[in-house]
């Protein structure tokens, strides 16, 4: 089972969480394989100076299973890059293709979303303006809710920044099955906050088939 991790300059460092959640379950279920995309190889700037070298670019990412977008700021300027948007409609096509925190805006911005129901970051420091009602704004052709995890079948978009562990870990339940997300949690010692993020409003846990 491979996961690839979509990531871009300007990308937040604590969505790099979805990696780490993965590299714990990975204890669990050895069959998966996880490596980091971006839309070149090589190094990638993260929005604090972070430095994370990718696995692949576009041009030469290999077929994944499963496609998680991350956000961050650099969301802006890759919601208007022809190619990556090109790659994940076409990546949607033949994966499981997910979204954490503001990687739901380039999702929209690629068609991904459209005609589904979909989640996005809410709070944000002033003068910032939230992105979920960017998103309500912009795209008419999505149903935004707020929520923690969004389930369209194969699309799924989670909330905003630390949600990306409990997307990630929704994922792993998706995939393979509820002990092993569970497991996982438990190793990483998350399994209070986990039960928390997903019954506290307005972080509602919903499933939406296609």
């Amino acid at each position: 089972m491979k996961f690839g991790v979509f990531i871009y300059e300007g990308v937040e460092p604590v969505d790099l969480a979805t990696y780490g959640v993965l590299s714990m379950a990975k204890r669990i279920k050895p069959e998966i394989e996880i490596c980091t995309i971006a839309p070149k190889r090589g190094n990638v700037l993260f929005s604090n100076g972070l430095v994370v070298q990718a696995d692949f670019g576009i041009e030469d990412a290999p077929e994944v299973d499963v496609l998680i977008v991350t956000g961050g700021p650099g969301w802006v300027e890759q919601a208007k890059n022809q190619t990556t948007l090109l790659y994940l409609k076409h990546a949607a096509v033949t994966s499981l293709i997910a979204s954490v925190c503001t990687g739901a805006m380039i999702l929209a911005a690629s068609g991904v979303l459209d005609g589904k129901t979909a989640t996005t970051k809410r709070a944000v420091v002033e003068p910032e303006y939230p992105p979920i009602n960017l998103m309500q704004k912009n795209y008419d052709s999505i149903k935004v809710v707020e929520g923690s995890v969004i389930d369209n079948g194969r699309v799924i978009t989670g909330g905003g920044v630390t949600l990306c562990i409990d997307t990630t870990l929704y994922i792993l339940e998706k995939i393979f099955d509820a002990e092993t997300a569970a497991e996982t949690a438990r190793i990483m010692e998350y399994t209070v906050a986990r039960s928390a993020n997903m019954s506290a409003l307005p972080f509602q846990h919903s499933r939406h088939s296609e």
